[in-house]
């Protein structure tokens, strides 16, 4: 009924065993994880942020969910249940407290008290009410230095509410920063660029990956550095892993 449902209803699903398995699956992964966010299994690890010359410019904030029976367990499995269960929302605070904790600590050594550390938001999160007063709340609790907290939001985030991320104007007031992650993926229109209150644009990793082989990547990437710079924004790619990729014409902030 509920697969029927999903398909736009007056439609027929048939019994299968394999369907009945997943949505087991899905059940008791949504049990165990909200068992993990009450018991904080949760642990967070800094990707480096690398400029073009090679010098540590920050640092992205990534969740990783070690459970005691499943082990590591994959982003790609408990964010998307998280988003659809609404267990983003508590586990979205742990990971913003926990991150700028992190940088508070870190801001009394002199090499690392320089580096921006990005957190992810997602839709869901940003679309909070009180979700200004939460990032504020915990800078201050935690002493982290909001001119060092960089925002990452989706292009899919856009599509959702662009008109809130405009209007969210408090933030970048006391200093933080914005990110588009992912950006090339999505379909939300260029005009508002100029409109948002963004510091770098991260150019989608399945760009970045064939830039070595695919001609297409080529221009894609440098349209979009390009249009970055000419904003007035970083232009960054996501997941570079080589030499070449990092020395591609005008990358400003590789990651």
């Amino acid at each position: 009924m509920y697969q029927a449902k999903a398909s736009g209803r007056n439609t027929l699903r048939f019994f299968d065993p394999l369907v009945q398995a997943a949505v087991q699956a899905k059940a008791e992964l949504e049990i165990a994880l909200r068992a993990a966010i009450e018991q904080q299994q949760f642990c967070l690890y800094y990707q480096p942020q690398v400029a073009r010359d090679g010098q540590l410019a920050g640092a992205e904030a990534l969740v990783r969910w070690l459970d005691p029976e499943r082990g590591m367990v994959s982003p790609a499995d408990f964010i998307p249940l998280a988003e659809q269960t609404g267990l983003i929302l508590p586990l979205g605070r742990w990971v913003l407290n926990t991150a700028c904790t992190q940088l508070a600590l870190w801001s009394s050594d002199d090499e690392l008290g320089r580096l921006m550390v990005a957190v992810n938001v997602s839709a869901l999160q940003f679309r909070q009410p009180d979700f200004v007063d939460e990032v504020i709340a915990t800078l201050q609790s935690t002493g982290a230095n909001p001119q060092r907290l960089q925002l990452e939001l989706t292009e899919s985030l856009l599509v959702e509410g662009v008109e809130g991320v405009i209007a969210n104007d408090h933030l970048k007031a006391i200093g933080v920063g914005f990110s588009l992650d992912d950006f090339g993926t999505g379909y939300s229109s260029l005009a508002y660029l100029s409109r948002l209150p963004l510091d770098q644009l991260k150019i989608d990793q399945s760009f970045v990956r064939v830039i070595e082989t695919s001609d297409n990547a080529v221009a894609i990437c440098a349209a979009t550095i390009g249009l970055a710079h000419n904003l007035g924004f970083e232009g960054g790619g996501r997941r570079v892993e080589t030499r070449a990729q990092q020395v591609f014409p005008g990358h400003c902030a590789p990651v």
